[in-house]
C-alpha cells in the first residue's frame, strides 16, 4: 500500500555549474548540469510541494542570470505535466530559503507554507548587515523574505522549531540548523502511513544534491561509500554531513530513498520522462490507483 505520489518537476537549470559548488573540495573538476526542480506530493486528498521554485521577475531573474539559469517555465506550465495546477496545491514546505526554492510563493495563492523559524529569522537579520558582509546574502532574493513575512501576516505562514511529526498524514519535517543554511529542514514522507515505515522516501532539499553526497565520489583514495558534503554552506560541513546521516537513518541505509532533486541522474534510476518543454519529470513513487504520469 502506498498513500503517496511523489514527483520531482524540472523547470529549469543551469547547464555548467562549478562541480565545487555541489561536492565539498572538487575545486578545479569542471562543471556539472544543475537541474532546478521542486517535488510534488499527492495523496491522502492533499497536494502538496516541497519548494515552488522562482519567479523570472525582478531580482529572482537578476540571480538567475547572475547564476546561468536556463529554460525557466512557470508552475503552470510545469505543473501540467502531471495533471496539477498551482491552485490546486494546499501545502508547501520549504527546505530552505534560497531564491530558486522560495522565490515563487505568489503563484500558489491556496497554499499554507512551512519553514523553520530559525530559517526566516536568520535571513532578516542577515539583510541588516552591511554590505561588506553581505556574501551570506549570496542566493537569497530579500523580495523573498519579505513575501514571507506577507504570508505569515496573511495566516499562510507556519513555523516550525525542529522536527514536526504528520504535519500531513505519514509526513514529517526535520531540521539541520547552521547547514546549507540556517534553518534548512528535509521532508520524510513515510508512504505506508506507519510510525517505522517500511516505504520511507527523504527529500532532502539541498542538504543533499547529487549521488556522490550520500555514497563518496570513488578516487584513488578509496572515497567510496562515505559522505562528501556540498559546497555551498552558511553553516557547516560538519553539520551537512551529521544532517545526511540522520536521512540516512530514516531511509534504512537505502540510498536509493534520499532523493536529490538537483541531481540529473535520477533519470537513470527512476522512471522520467522529457516534456516538450525540454524539462525533466521523474516519478519516484505512485500512489495506489494512480497513474503513471510518464509512460503511456
Amino acid at each position: 500500500m502506498s498513500d503517496y505520489s511523489i514527483w520531482v518537476c524540472e523547470y529549469s537549470f543551469v547547464a555548467k555549474y562549478h562541480k565545487s559548488g555541489v561536492l565539498y573540495g572538487a575545486h578545479n573538476q569542471g562543471y556539472v548540469k544543475l537541474p532546478y526542480c521542486y517535488v510534488v506530493i499527492k495523496g491522502k486528498d492533499h497536494i502538496a510541494m516541497v519548494d515552488v521554485g522562482y519567479n523570472d521577475k525582478a531580482y529572482g531573474k537578476h540571480l538567475g542570470d547572475k547564476f546561468g539559469v536556463e529554460n525557466w517555465r512557470s508552475p503552470k506550465v510545469v505543473l501540467s505535466e502531471i495533471g496539477v495546477a498551482p491552485e490546486d496545491v494546499d501545502t508547501v514546505f520549504i527546505t530552505h530559503a534560497h531564491f530558486d526554492h522560495f522565490g515563487n510563493v505568489e503563484d500558489f495563492p491556496k497554499a499554507k507554507f512551512y519553514i523553520q523559524e530559525r530559517e526566516i529569522a536568520k535571513w532578516v537579520w542577515a539583510m541588516s548587515l552591511p554590505d561588506r558582509m553581505r556574501w551570506m546574502m549570496v542566493a537569497v532574493d530579500p523580495g523573498d523574505i519579505v513575501r514571507g513575512v506577507d504570508l505569515a501576516r496573511d495566516r499562510r505562514l507556519v513555523t516550525v522549531d525542529g522536527s514536526l511529526t504528520d504535519v500531513l498524514p505519514g509526513i514529517d519535517l526535520h531540521a539541520a540548523f547552521d547547514s546549507h543554511t540556517y534553518g534548512s529542514m528535509w521532508v520524510t514522507v513515510r508512504n505506508d502511513g506507519k510510525t517505522e515505515s517500511a516505504d520511507p522516501w527523504v527529500l532532502a532539499g539541498d542538504l543533499v544534491y547529487v549521488f556522490e553526497n550520500i555514497k563518496g565520489p570513488g578516487s584513488a583514495v578509496d572515497l567510496d561509500d562515505i559522505y562528501v558534503p556540498v559546497g555551498l554552506a552558511v553553516g557547516s560541513q560538519t553539520n551537512l554531513v551529521l544532517a545526511t546521516e540522520e536521512m540516512m537513518k530514516q531511509a534504512g541505509h537505502d540510498a536509493h530513498r534520499v532523493i536529490p532533486i538537483h541531481e540529473e541522474r535520477l533519470r537513470d534510476t527512476f522512471p522520467s520522462r522529457i516534456t516538450a518543454e525540454g524539462l525533466r519529470i521523474t516519478e519516484i513513487c505512485l500512489a495506489d490507483g494512480e497513474p503513471s504520469k510518464v509512460s503511456a
